[in-house]
């Protein structure tokens, strides 16, 4: 017998300032269901989960849930005025004698119930959200970014929690392993079309690169017969021209088809530069202790940081890695102990806190107000790794169109926050980098060339993060904090940790580096953007390849807006034959150097 569905979204449509989020989106959410909602910052997977919840109505279309279903949805800034703590809160709807169920959830998430809500965290009023909602276990949960500001203990709960669950919930999460291990169907909204797979996340990246080379297979068919019909419109068309108005109206039909086709998002244009190299002893820390109110931070610990090292720092929140990471830096002094540095540093700080960032100052001014990015006597030109560049050239870098450049930063997204802090650290040259929860809030693709771009980074890398995925990627050695004052220094990122905690397997500290034995037991992973197969000539012809096809792509739109113009022929002949053989020219250089691009890059792959 079929299941009757929780809920169905039927040929929903939304605009968003007068452009179009996504139209006729129909989905349907059965009893069971396990879905992670995928796609890009800004492509409106939060407002739809918030249509899903009843809160956001679209301009067409229909939200239908079943007469007796709850659905539930965790506000990402949830209203708690008229509660006196965040249990009272999260307890709002439930009987008195089920609110054992939210201290149930506050143990597993790691918050004190009993905090006023006017002196909580941001990080505290939402976990007493998703609190809420896990006690209140509606037949459907909407989850929008639940791991954030949870450490990897609360994650490891929830995950274990939404695995045993009944209910069907819908997921929005930039954790990859948080959405492997539970989803079982992936929605995927991309360009304003919501697609679905019956398969969980671990499969997505492969659906979405197939549905991706489809799409661009139909692309170049399309533009081989637009290529084909545009030659016999310009050699043919004197002739025949009355019997062939059918013809050139099915061209100006095909044209107007690519016009309306929606590009892909391309991914940030992010780069790493490292300044002058830095001594090969980074950081070296000996016999360090430190204390607050008599809770012990660190104890005894030592550890030599080289050149090189990428050291991920975990725990649980409060246990006191945002301190250690001052102490490195000499930003805290120890209670015992010393901190030394080596030389030639040039440090770079990514603050999870977002507290770099003026709410009330707009992006122009975010960057052009930066010291280090001021650029004397141009008031539009940012200092770019010691080359100016216009502002605006530069916002678009990171995914923010023109229109953004003068909005303040109170109007962006936490992924957008995140672009921004990332767009200020990489303008500058640096040898050090510390980067406390960068992965918050970004999509898939851009932590995926974040995690390129570190790789490949010359200098030395200091990281905290919550993301598992992005620690195992990342990371040569760990520095897990455990509580009462025990750092132990570990080879590898997460699942390294995970498999060495079990038995004796902590680094020696002091003289030998925990780099140097994640060296030799864990090789570094390759860069996708490294292809020792190729010769250096082919090598550099790969880097250039996306930069011309990029070019070709542009000059191609714009040939064909001009040829779109159904009156052009008529108006001025010479200049439709002229702006024809631009195109096909173009076509074809672009044809030729996408196919020249496959080769290499398969070349490369193969090698690797």
């Amino acid at each position: 017998m079929a299941r009757a569905p929780l809920l169905q979204l039927s040929d929903i449509s939304l605009s968003h300032g007068g452009d179009p989020l996504f139209s006729e989106v129909s989905t349907v959410i059965h009893p069971g269901d396990r879905v992670a909602l995928v796609g890009r910052n800004g492509s409106g997977k939060s407002t739809l989960m918030r249509i899903m919840a009843g809160l956001v109505e679209p301009d067409t279309g229909a939200r239908t849930v079943p007469p007796g279903v709850r659905v539930g949805y965790m506000r990402q800034h949830p209203e708690m005025a008229g509660y006196d703590s965040l249990g009272a809160y999260a307890a709002s709807e439930l009987d008195p004698d089920e609110a054992y169920r939210v201290e149930m959830a506050a143990e597993g998430l790691g918050f004190d119930p009993s905090i006023s809500p006017d002196t909580a965290s941001g990080g505290e009023r939402r976990r007493a959200a998703l609190a809420k909602l896990m006690a209140e276990a509606p037949e459907l949960m909407l989850l929008d970014e639940p791991t954030n500001h949870l450490d990897i203990a609360a994650i490891t709960w929830l995950e274990e929690t939404l695995r045993q669950t009944g209910a069907a919930f819908v997921l929005i999460s930039h954790d990859r392993a948080f959405l492997r291990e539970l989803t079982r169907a992936t929605l995927w909204l991309d360009r304003g079309i919501l697609r679905r797979q019956e398969r969980g996340f671990a499969h997505f990246e492969e659906w979405r690169d197939k549905v991706w080379e489809e799409e661009d297979t139909q692309r170049h068919k399309l533009d081989r017969k637009i290529r084909a019909e545009a030659k016999w419109a310009v050699e043919g068309i004197t002739a025949r021209r009355k019997r062939n108005q059918g013809r050139l109206r099915k061209l100006q039909q095909m044209r107007a088809e690519r016009a309306a086709q929606t590009a892909r998002q391309g991914t940030a244009a992010m780069a790493l530069e490292s300044g002058p190299k830095s001594g090969r002893k980074v950081i070296e820390a000996e016999g360090v202790a430190k204390a607050y109110d008599g809770k012990p931070i660190l104890r005894d610990f030592s550890i030599k940081i080289l050149r090189g090292d990428r050291i991920a720092l975990v725990g649980p929140n409060g246990v006191g890695k945002t301190t250690l990471l001052k102490i490195l830096m000499g930003e805290v002094a120890p209670d015992a102990g010393t901190v030394t540095h080596g030389t030639n540093l040039q440090p770079a700080v990514f603050d999870q806190a977002r507290a770099q960032l003026d709410p009330d100052a707009t992006l122009w001014q975010t960057l052009t107000d930066d010291p280090e990015m001021r650029v004397s006597g141009q008031a539009d030109q940012v200092m770019v790794r010691g080359q100016p560049r216009h502002v605006v050239g530069y916002l678009k870098d990171f995914l923010f169109p023109e229109s953004r450049a003068r909005a303040p930063v109170r109007s962006l997204s936490g992924g957008e926050k995140a672009r921004l802090l990332l767009a200020r650290l990489m303008a500058r040259e640096s040898n050090l980098l510390v980067l406390d929860e960068p992965t918050n809030d970004l999509d898939i693709e851009t932590l995926d060339l974040l995690q390129e771009l570190l790789d490949d980074y010359d200098g030395t890398v200091l990281l905290v993060s919550h993301d598992r995925d992005f620690l195992d990627r990342v990371a040569t050695a760990t520095i897990a904090m455990e509580g009462d004052g025990r750092a132990t220094v570990y080879a590898g990122g997460w699942s390294d940790y995970q498999a060495q905690r079990g038995g004796d397997a902590a680094i020696e500290t002091g003289e030998k580096s925990g780099k140097t034995k994640a060296r030799a037991e864990k090789p570094k992973q390759k860069s996708k953007g490294r292809a020792p197969g190729l010769s250096f000539t082919e090598q550099h012809r790969l880097k250039e390849l996306p930069g011309e096809i990029e070019t070709l792509e542009a000059e191609i739109a714009k040939l064909e807006q001009v040829l779109a113009d159904p009156g052009l022929y008529t108006r001025d002949p010479d200049k439709f034959e002229k702006a024809t053989r631009a195109l096909t020219t173009r076509q074809e250089r672009l044809s030729a150097a996408e196919e020249e691009w496959l080769t290499l890059a398969e070349k490369a792959e193969a090698a690797e």
